[in-house]
């Protein structure tokens, strides 16, 4: 179960309790965290990613980074969050990975889409399935949407596990729908309703 706190002016956004986790919005204070663990899962994490650059963990790179998750999240068109392990209340535990909700659309669609990653000492260990779990109330309830999208790759076995476990319906495929680590990738895609 999940417990959102929700933002107030000058607060720095939504925070989402589950029961040995925290998602919360990050801040420049997380860049050495974020720096060593993406460091040390590169080589996991790249198949499913778009290229890195040269200086994808450099501190100017993630100020710039903080800078788009701020400015989405003014505009309510974006939440990024970092997942870190909940420690006796505190969110002072080791980053997990992280989710992003993106494009988020209003009027008659009321949808957005999601993405995630997770380090790769945290992999298959159930981290990404509760954190999904955990974000539907938000995007539902708080956000009031109707419609969470994801596309992963077919080869991506560990990500289509995820999406099914956390109620995604398979809705079809899209040819060459991201460029990841330097090629377009064909992709499978996934949504889940408010009723699902």
């Amino acid at each position: 179960m999940a417990f959102l706190r929700t933002t107030s002016a000058g607060d720095t956004g939504p925070v989402i309790y589950g029961r040995d986790f925290v998602l919360r919005i990050p801040t420049a204070s997380d860049y050495l965290r974020w720096a060593e663990l993406r460091a040390r899962s590169r080589e996991f994490l790249t198949p499913w990613e778009p290229a890195w650059s040269r200086d994808e963990l450099g501190r100017a790179a993630f100020r710039q980074r903080l800078r788009h998750y701020h400015k989405e999240l003014r505009d309510e068109t974006g939440y990024a969050f970092f997942m870190y392990q909940n420690c006796a209340g505190s969110a002072d535990g080791a980053l997990i990975g992280g989710v992003t909700l993106s494009n988020v659309r209003r009027g008659v669609t009321l949808s957005c889409s999601v993405g995630y990653w997770v380090g790769q000492p945290f992999a298959n260990q159930g981290h990404m399935t509760r954190a999904m779990r955990s974000l539907a109330p938000f995007v539902f309830s708080t956000l009031g949407l109707h419609r969470l999208e994801a596309a992963c790759m077919k080869s991506n076995r560990a990500s289509v596990r995820v999406l099914e476990k956390c109620g995604f319906k398979y809705e079809g495929f899209a040819r060459k729908f991201l460029k990841i680590n330097g090629v377009w990738q064909d992709h499978l895609l996934y949504a889940r309703l408010d009723e699902d």
